[in-house]
Order: C-alpha cells, then structure tokens, then sequence
C-alpha cells in the first residue's frame, strides 16, 4: 500500500499534471497541423505541381513485372516519399510554432524580470551601533561615529 500511496503523491504534483494536460493538447495540436498540412496547403501545392496528390508519390522497390507476380500488389514494398514530404512539412509548423510560444514565453520572462529588478540601496547599517543610516552618511546620527570615507563614495 505505500507504493501505491507514493505514486497517488506523485501523480499528484502540479508538474505531472502539467504535462499531461501539455500532451493531451500537444496531441490534438498535432492533429490540427497534420489536417492542415494534408486537407488545405498540400492539394493545391499538388494541383500546382500537376494534380500531384503527395501521398500518393512513392518509389516501388519491385519491378512492374514483380509486382504483377504478387498475389496482392497492393502489399508491394515501396518508399512513400510523398507521406514522408507531409509529415515533414507537419513538423517544420509544429516546431515553428513551438519556437514562437518558447520565444514569447521568454520575452514575457524577461519583462517579470525588469519588473522584479532590485530596488536602489538607500540605507546601510552604522557598523558601530548596527543602526539604519542613509548610504551617503559620513557620520552615524544614533551613535555619532565617524564611518570611513570610502563608505559612501
């Protein structure tokens, strides 16, 4: 039982969450892309191209002679390239668009961080009476000690 308790723990942190919810989405981005890359930028590529469907160019690795031979010539083995051309125009847009949203998140970062920069030191503490006085002070006004000149300049 304590496995499966460690493993409730575990499933439970927000960064598994996060992940799954990322790949569930990334999941259905991907259908997304692979609908728009095969339903609407590559038939008119191919109608450009000649009424070329790309899923249908490949190179068989048997002769026209062999491939009669078989007993079914539709399990003829051949290099789809026209599928391998789609489903690298599917990544070229998924990484494109990933590399937009790290590239915005980063932008978003990097404003949180000048928002959260450091604020201007103006007091230090007398290293006598351990007392707040201004940076600039020459002379502590709780304990009246003398500070080092190169203290504040």
């Amino acid at each position: 039982m304590k496995i499966v308790k460690e493993f409730k723990e575990f499933a439970m942190k927000g960064n598994v969450i996060d992940l799954a919810v990322g790949v569930i989405i990334g999941g259905a981005f991907g259908k997304i892309v692979t609908s728009l890359v095969n339903d609407i930028i590559m038939p008119p590529i191919g109608r450009i191209l000649g009424g070329v469907d790309f899923k249908d160019l490949k190179i068989p690795l048997y002769s026209e002679e062999e491939i009669n031979k078989l007993t079914d010539p539709a399990t003829a083995p051949y290099i789809a390239y026209g599928q391998f051309i789609n489903v690298l125009l599917d990544f070229i847009i998924v990484a494109f668009c990933i590399f937009m949203l790290v590239k915005v998140i980063n932008v978003l970062r990097r404003n949180e961080k000048k928002e959260t920069a450091p604020v201007e030191v103006t007091e230090k503490d007398c290293p006598y009476c351990l007392s707040k006085i201004p940076v600039k002070a020459t002379r502590c006004k709780h304990c009246t000690s003398q500070l080092e000149a190169a203290a504040h300049g």
